[in-house]
């Protein structure tokens, strides 16, 4: 879907720090740029998220976790992506559809096809036109941040569930070169910030 972006990557790379920095970057210059995030985004999305990841939940079966993430894409997709895209405008994401794939479908292990399946049903046509992964692997992820947040009901699985999510993005992007666009971020904020901000005007979403 032209203009929708998706950023995506492990726990602790600092995806959201990156994004929120990339909207400041935009709202200074006045550009008409949505951002969002998954899960959640609108009110009966975030309301879905506040499940999914609490920590009291850690007896969540793990399909239910991917019905989950599923039902909270469709809410946030009506209530925020569609009618911007709709608009005219450009919608950046913080995760989306390929978290479900690695973490449901490769990290807990129900399977990429099932996963896959499921999210064609949520999403439709509403595939990203291009996704950034920020890539770093979580070892030095959860080092540079000091450790998994226990609050955190994804955070805390463990080292080898987050493993297999970061061998999940990098068998995504071997098999959909074309859709991804890979950052380093092993280096500063500021240098990562550069790198993200040079894609989008190389892509054509930002001047």
């Amino acid at each position: 879907m032209r203009n929708f972006i998706t950023i995506e990557g492990c726990e602790g790379v600092g995806k959201t720090y990156q994004t929120r920095l990339l909207k400041q970057y935009c709202e200074e210059r006045g550009l008409d740029v949505v951002f969002t995030r998954e899960p959640g985004g609108s009110d009966i999305a975030e309301q879905i998220r506040n499940i999914i990841l609490d920590a009291n939940n850690r007896d969540m079966d793990d399909l239910c976790e991917a019905f989950l993430y599923a039902a909270s894409r469709i809410q946030h997709l009506r209530d925020i992506v569609k009618p911007a895209l709709e608009q005219g405008k450009a919608v950046i994401c913080d995760r989306y559809v390929d978290s479900s794939y690695v973490y449901q479908g490769i990290g807990r292990g129900l399977g990429l096809d099932k996963i896959v399946k499921l999210n064609e049903i949520a999403v439709g046509e509403y595939m990203p036109e291009f996704t950034v992964f920020l890539d770093l692997h979580p070892e030095y992820a959860f080092r540079r941040k000091g450790g998994a947040d226990q609050n955190d009901r994804m955070e805390a699985v463990g080292y080898d569930f987050h493993r297999k999510v970061y061998e999940g993005y990098k068998f995504l992007i071997a098999q959909n070169p074309s859709r991804f666009e890979v950052i380093d971020a092993s280096g500063t904020k500021e240098q990562t910030q550069a790198k993200l901000r040079s894609v989008l005007v190389r892509r054509g979403i930002l001047k």
